[in-house]
């Protein structure tokens, strides 16, 4: 029996030396068909995948048959991305069926979620049981693998971005072998913000922490002057802090403060560097509803539920709307906001609003924080596709002296050449990932264009 006739009889479910079979149960048609997955789109619309088919498996055994039987294939997860990423020219597998918390180690104070598990599937439970996540992304709608693959992250001077938080997780490699990579694996810092080239995760384990309540003030009408001036000082003000701007009139619209009641005990005045305090919630897009936003108004309330700017069960943003994300170091902070400042003209008719978050740096080779503490300013465009591709290369010219890197998973086009040059790993990624894949069933245009 050669290898791929026993694979298709067994699946090697390795966590140290052991070694589980399972039967492929001599199915006609592979499992987790979607017979006619329409037309399929991502979360906001911009986006149609090509891939001519959809697989919805509902067990790791199924995942790992699927991958081995296929050709090209890439995994799915919450459809967040604005890109390519997540597309093959063959088939996609979603993880939409594996969305379970598995359990929560006490001991080793970590819990176990599977891959296709949104942030606001399980938060409130681990909350319920006691603990908590260091830190969330501005909506908890996405899925902790897609999250992890891509580098997305929350806010905070001292808080890593999401992948930060994986202790280890399983991958499904491409000959259908599932194996456990932790943090004393080699491949470790390679393979967690993967971009999806390696194989599809099936779960994940991430640190915890005793749970937290958190205030959130909102400040209104900050004069971009005091960013300059005290740029470190604003966005240590809390846990995590926003700054949202359209660009315009000298200010930044709305200073988001979270704040942890076990660490910050005193209170927020009514003025803060020249903003004054809200009064009524704030969505930071003006005119919206919300209802779809976090409670605010320095009102206590669990981390899963102020973290966040959204709620689950409402749409997120605004729903129809593009997105663009720019990393530099938080040392150029106000040299590169000053610059896309210099652009609103520009930048603003096709805006819908901007974000300024920070993200501390790690060690994780495609990270977009990758040994440096970081800055990201993030655009949410108007549903004006082909405007706004027109203007990001002079935004990314605009940051290039500061080294820019962009969100994975938004619209960009800077290319594998440039980005190779701010990336000081990423010629091992690659190679690691032809490795892993020598027949490129996990290779897709986007990492054509933007890695390869």
């Amino acid at each position: 029996m050669n290898r791929k006739e026993f694979m298709k009889t067994t699946s090697m479910i390795v966590t140290g030396g052991l070694v589980v079979p399972f039967s492929a149960c001599g199915r006609q048609v592979l499992p987790g068909l979607v017979e006619d997955p329409g037309t399929r789109q991502n979360w906001a619309g911009n986006y149609t995948y090509q891939a001519e088919r959809l697989y919805r498996p509902g067990t790791v055994e199924e995942v790992q048959e699927l991958v081995l039987e296929l050709g090209k294939q890439k995994a799915l997860g919450s459809r967040h991305c604005f890109n390519n990423i997540a597309d093959s020219p063959g088939s996609q597998i979603t993880t939409s069926g594996l969305n379970r918390m598995l359990s929560v180690d006490e001991a080793n104070m970590t819990v176990t979620v599977e891959a296709g598990a949104r942030y606001g599937d399980f938060a409130e439970e681990l909350h319920d049981r006691g603990y908590a996540l260091h830190n969330l992304a501005s909506l908890p709608h996405i899925t902790v693998a897609g999250a992890c693959a891509t580098g997305t992250h929350g806010s905070g001077v001292e808080n890593g971005n999401l992948a930060t938080a994986v202790v280890s997780f399983d991958l499904v490699r491409p000959d259908g072998e599932l194996v456990t990579i932790d943090r004393q694996h080699p491949d470790f810092p390679a393979v967690v913000v993967g971009l999806g080239a390696f194989g599809i995760v099936t779960r994940m384990t991430l640190e915890v922490q005793p749970t937290f309540e958190v205030r959130q003030h909102i400040y209104n009408n900050l004069p971009l002057t005091s960013v300059v001036d005290h740029f470190d000082t604003i966005m240590s003000a809390g846990y995590s802090v926003s700054l949202f701007t359209d660009w315009l009139d000298g200010n930044v619209s709305e200073v988001w403060i979270k704040r942890r009641t076990d660490r910050h005990a005193e209170e927020l005045g009514g003025e803060y560097y020249g903003a004054l305090a809200a009064t009524e919630n704030m969505h930071p897009i003006a005119g919206l509803s919300t209802e779809a936003v976090s409670d605010q108004m320095g009102r206590p309330g669990p981390w899963y539920d102020r973290l966040p700017h959204f709620r689950m069960g409402f749409t997120p943003s605004a729903g129809e709307e593009l997105q663009s994300e720019y990393f530099v170091p938080r040392e150029n902070a106000v040299e590169a906001i000053l610059a896309i400042e210099a652009l609103a003209d520009e930048v603003n008719p096709l805006l819908l609003i901007s974000e300024i978050r920070t993200i501390a740096a790690d060690g994780l080779w495609m990270s977009p924080a990758y040994q440096r503490d970081s800055v990201a300013l993030h655009f949410t465009w108007k549903q004006q596709e082909p405007e706004v591709l027109a203007l990001l290369p002079k935004i990314e010219e605009t940051l290039a002296p500061f080294a820019v890197r962009p969100h994975w998973g938004k619209l960009f086009t800077i290319n594998a050449a440039t980005l190779r040059q701010r990336y000081p790993k990423l010629d091992d990624f690659v190679t690691l990932a032809k490795r892993y894949d020598p027949e490129e069933k996990f290779h897709n245009t986007y990492l054509d264009n933007r890695v390869w």
